[in-house]
């Protein structure tokens, strides 16, 4: 199921915006560490291919469901920092490829492993990613795409904020899978939080979401393939690596 038409079926606008409330241009690099990116040579992206996925520890590592053949890894820079490093890499065989990285921010304050309704950080851990959706057409999405004009930012937020849920993909953190981003429903509670989407990026830190640029977002729906189980391994380097 590629659309879910122009209606968000029995969400509200209410339930929209308590989810709203939740939540540079790619180029081809290499990463000489976790989130220190410089430029490469198309010979070198096809040589970047590693028996584990680097700056991932075993920690972590043990999350990553069998199956997955695409891993969307975010490095943030510091466990108190906004800022990330986002690196797609998929397997072939034994070895994670690294098809390409860009820039992108995190929660305002940092990240967590006990991640709480309002405290503006981002959780750490591994999630799978299994629908998207938002104010714009599908732009050849491979994920479940569910498009309502109910992803529009308030416009009470500032001009700056207006265009974030254009695109969004939800991060399977206290969700259901298989319905709209904008589903309300949380398994572990409201206190918990929810409504953790991978969006488009207004230049600094989110709410707890991840967010980058419209081109790397809409290369992301066009690449995130059900068939590969895709899921975002998300966290401060620190975290990440152990």
């Amino acid at each position: 199921m590629r659309g879910a038409g122009a209606g968000a079926g029995a969400v509200g606008v209410a339930a929209a915006l308590v989810l709203l409330a939740g939540c540079a241009r790619g180029v081809e690099e290499r990463q000489d560490a976790p989130g220190r990116a410089v430029k490469q040579s198309p010979r070198a992206t096809q040589a970047a291919a590693t028996r584990v996925i680097p700056g991932v520890g075993p920690t972590l590592r043990s999350r990553i469901p069998a199956g997955s053949r695409q891993v969307v890894a975010v490095y943030g820079d510091g466990a108190e920092s906004a800022d990330s490093a986002i690196v797609l890499y998929t397997r072939q065989g034994d070895l994670w490829k690294r098809e390409r990285s860009w820039s992108g921010h995190n929660g305002k304050r940092g990240w967590t492993t006990d991640h709480h309704e309002g405290d503006k950080k981002s959780p750490v851990g591994v999630f799978t990613l299994s629908d998207a959706g938002g104010v714009l057409a599908e732009p050849g999405s491979r994920l479940p795409y569910h498009r309502s004009s109910a992803f529009a930012a308030p416009r009470s937020w500032s001009r700056s904020h207006w265009h974030d849920f254009d695109l969004v993909i939800a991060i399977d953190y206290n969700r259901v899978k298989g319905t709209s981003p904008l589903d309300p429903t949380r398994p572990q509670g409201q206190s918990k939080g929810g409504g953790i989407w991978l969006h488009m990026d207004h230049g600094s830190g989110t709410s707890a979401c991840v967010s980058q640029s419209k081109a790397d977002m809409e290369y992301l729906l066009r690449t995130l393939d059900p068939a590969l189980h895709p899921v975002v391994v998300m966290g401060d380097r620190a975290h990440l690596a152990a």
